[in-house]
C-alpha cells in the first residue's frame, strides 16, 4: 500500500478517522521522526565524546563545561522524545492511536500532524494546562 500525502490525509472524511491509510500515514512519520531523533543523538555523544574539558584557561575551560551540559539536556531531552515515539509507535501496533488518553475523543489529524505523539485531545490538554495555572497561582 502506497502512503497518502497529507493532503490526501485532511481530505479524508471524519468518518475515515484513523484508517489504515491514516494509521500507515502516521506510522511512517514517527518512524522518520524515530530515525531523526536517533541520528541527533548519535551526533550529540559524538560531541560530547570529542569536547576537550582540559582547555589552556579557565574562562575558555567554563565555556566548554557550559557547552558539554547543554548538549548533555539536549541529548537528554531526545531520549524522552525517541521514548515517547516508541510509545506511540506501540499505540499504532494496539489500535489506540489517535484518540484522547483521558477522554477518549479524537484527538484530530490538525494536531497529530504538528505532533504526532500526542496522547490527549487540544480541548482536554488546554482544560490540564487551565488547571495548572490555576494550581500555581494558589501557591
Amino acid at each position: 500500500m502506497s502512503l497518502i500525502s497529507e493532503e490526501e490525509l485532511l481530505r479524508m472524511p471524519a468518518s475515515d478517522y484513523m484508517n489504515d491509510s491514516q494509521l500507515a500515514f502516521f506510522r511512517q512519520r514517527l518512524l522518520d521522526l524515530k530515525e531523526e531523533t536517533l541520528a541527533a543523538i548519535s551526533a550529540s555523544r559524538a560531541e560530547i565524546a570529542t569536547t576537550d574539558l582540559a582547555a589552556a584557561d579557565e574562562l575558555d575551560r567554563a565555556a566548554a563545561e557550559e557547552e558539554s551540559r547543554q548538549r548533555l539536556r539536549f541529548t537528554e531531552r531526545k531520549y524522552l522524545l525517541l521514548r515517547k515515539i516508541e510509545s506511540t509507535l506501540d499505540k499504532i501496533e494496539e489500535g489506540e492511536y489517535g484518540y484522547c488518553e483521558v477522554s477518549g475523543d479524537p484527538i484530530g489529524l490538525q494536531r497529530l500532524l504538528l505532533r504526532p505523539t500526542a496522547t490527549l485531545s487540544f480541548e482536554e490538554k488546554a482544560r490540564q494546562e487551565a488547571q495548572e495555572r490555576n494550581f500555581s497561582k494558589r501557591r
